[in-house]
């Protein structure tokens, strides 16, 4: 499995420029229908406006990209966007700039500027992340032996998603696959070897 980044969130931000009104909207996308059905609702939404310009990346390489300066001049909007995401590494991400025009003309070197800050801004607003190879693993322990741990718990490769106290203590979260056999070692270390730890599925997480 290959890591990649991408936005942790939906998002919508605006920002006005010699009276034009630009609406940055920023989405996470698993595919180019997922797109363009984000697409389609904007434009409806926004059927009024002068311009819905987009660009979209796609796969953890970024093979996939498409842009649209939707009637603005050519290499103005849909450009500018497109590299707001490939300017932070960005993949699986659909950014769409509205714009209702305010009357004023920006020029070639206005417009360019606008839209790849509204594009920016709509993307720090989603929240970047970094998806890597992970493991999902199960710890369960002792109420001795969990008082050990507090420091492995707090490992900053792991993410605790639940802890159930029962006759045990039973942990399960995800684990950077690459500290897996570190951690293996550490937790058997810190209990003498009596926690139990279950391997699980290998997965792309956010970390």
């Amino acid at each position: 499995m290959t890591g990649y980044r991408t936005v942790e969130r939906e998002s919508r931000i605006e920002l006005v420029e010699r009276k034009s009104r630009f609406i940055g909207w920023c989405f996470p996308i698993a595919s180019e229908e997922e797109a363009l059905a984000h697409l389609s609702r904007i434009r409806k939404q926004h059927h009024d406006a002068s311009h819905n310009c987009w660009a979209y990346r796609l796969t953890p390489n970024g093979s996939v990209a498409r842009y649209s300066d939707d009637g603005e001049p050519g290499g103005t909007a849909g450009m500018p966007i497109l590299n707001a995401i490939t300017g932070r590494e960005l993949t699986d991400v659909l950014v769409i700039v509205t714009r209702y025009f305010g009357g004023i003309l920006l020029g070639a070197g206005g417009l360019t500027r606008t839209y790849g800050k509204s594009a920016g801004m709509a993307l720090e607003e989603a929240g970047l992340i970094q998806m890597l190879p992970g493991v999902a693993l199960t710890i369960v322990v002792s109420y001795a032996m969990y008082g050990k741990i507090g420091a492995l718990l707090a490992h900053p490769g792991l993410r605790v998603q639940d802890t159930r106290f029962e006759a045990d203590v039973s942990i399960e979260g995800t684990l950077r696959l690459e500290e897996y056999p570190g951690f293996e070692r550490d937790l058997a270390d810190a209990t003498d070897g009596t926690a139990q730890l279950t391997r699980g599925k290998e997965l792309l997480f956010p970390f």
